[in-house]
């Protein structure tokens, strides 16, 4: 690894601070307390190029690499990690299937729109009965006459599910083989039989919209398959190794934003006489989520950067993900418990951005695979046994 970050990482790591620092901290607080999608800076974050950063600039991205993606992720996620979501889906998960496994006219047609911020981009694998157990799909998708698909199921914890154009969908078109039977598909929202049920009340991220969706003999045509039929569980967890890089960045963003506000706090805070920052409990605490927030941050820079070598030189990169998203998950979580703690009354008042630092840093030990799952992933490549 090269630890020098070049012109162009840290140009977009500079509109990122800049952008989040303007446009998403003086509404984050609010956006959090109404529930409400930020869809005007989703906007102007797509004309800045932070909803394409890895795309090529022929579909409308910035051509950036994968460390450039996560310094700006980062940034992002330390104002509002509401905000990152949306950026990471259409990011990691939307952009890069696509960019991988589709078709010249899909790359035209789909990432072109969400890499410039014109429409929102979702991912749907996950359905009532089947989280973790990603296989155990309901979803059915039956090709007629003509070659087209029917498409029948329900989709849940869809982030962007209420508002977006365009979703990667994964769905069974081979009974009974499990996940060689699942294929992909990219959906528009707006045709017939696609319906977004009811948005889920959550403890964080609440300005992300998250809902289920339903699709009632939705018909799609047949060049929007995406990859070969039957590949499609493969992509969707090559999809993901990306997007845990994204969720790794965002739980970073958390963990900083937390350990920064602490840093000034027990700089500011006095009891019995004296800054608080100065008693050694304090202190251990600082140390400790100093240490934390900087493996956090050099391993997703690690996997970032193990990423775009594997873009120009093939491999795998899951394993560095999975580690990645495993450890600043739980970096960002226990940081910001801390954090309250150290804040006091303060800490646990929406006065103060630190009980939302905590809400949101939950969802980052769950989504794109727990860390049960994480630790499993790890486990197995490491041992080689199943």
């Amino acid at each position: 690894m090269d630890f020098r970050f070049t012109d162009d990482q840290l140009s977009i790591q500079a509109i990122a601070r800049d952008f989040a620092q303007k446009r998403i901290v003086p509404v984050a607080a609010e956006l959090d307390a109404k529930g409400e999608f930020p869809l005007e800076n989703i906007r102007e974050m797509g004309q800045l190029g932070l909803m394409g950063i890895e795309v090529p600039t022929e579909y409308g991205g910035a051509g950036m690499d994968p460390v450039a993606y996560v310094l700006a992720m980062i940034e992002i996620a330390a104002a509002d990690a509401a905000t990152s979501t949306i950026m990471s889906v259409n990011n990691s998960l939307f952009c890069n299937g696509i960019l991988k496994h589709g078709t010249e006219e899909q790359k035209q047609k789909y990432v072109r729109a969400i890499a410039q911020g014109e429409a929102i981009g979702a991912y749907a694998l996950t359905e009532p009965q089947s989280g973790s157990d990603a296989s155990a799909m309901h979803t059915r998708a039956t090709k007629n006459a003509d070659g087209n698909w029917v498409i029948n199921g329900k989709k849940s914890w869809i982030t962007s599910g209420p508002v977006a154009r365009y979703i990667i969908l994964f769905a069974i078109t081979t009974p009974g083989i499990g996940a060689k039977g699942v294929s992909a598909f990219i959906v528009d929202t707006q045709l017939p039989g696609f319906h977004a049920g009811k948005s889920e009340p959550k403890l964080g991220i609440r300005a992300s919209a998250t809902c289920e969706i339903e699709f009632t003999d939705y018909v799609l045509p047949k060049e929007n398959l995406l990859g070969d039929e039957g590949k499609g569980f493969a992509i969707a967890m090559g999809v993901l190794d990306a997007g845990r890089i994204g969720i790794a960045s965002q739980a970073v963003g958390i963990a900083r934003a937390a350990y920064e506000a602490t840093l000034q706090w027990v700089r500011d805070r006095k009891a019995f006489g004296t800054p608080i920052g100065t008693f050694q409990m304090t202190q251990a605490k600082i140390a400790d989520m100093k240490c934390k927030l900087d493996a956090a941050t050099l391993l997703t820079l690690r996997a970032a950067w193990t990423k775009g070598e594997t873009d120009k030189n093939g491999g795998r990169f899951g394993t560095e993900a999975s580690v990645a998203k495993l450890t600043a998950s739980e970096a960002a979580m226990w940081i910001s418990h801390q954090a309250v703690q150290i804040h006091g009354g303060m800490g646990y008042s929406k006065e103060m951005p630190l009980e939302r630092y905590f809400r949101d840093a939950k969802i980052t030990e769950i989504y794109e695979g727990t860390s049960e799952i994480q630790r499993i992933v790890i486990a197995r490549a490491e041992t080689g046994l199943r």
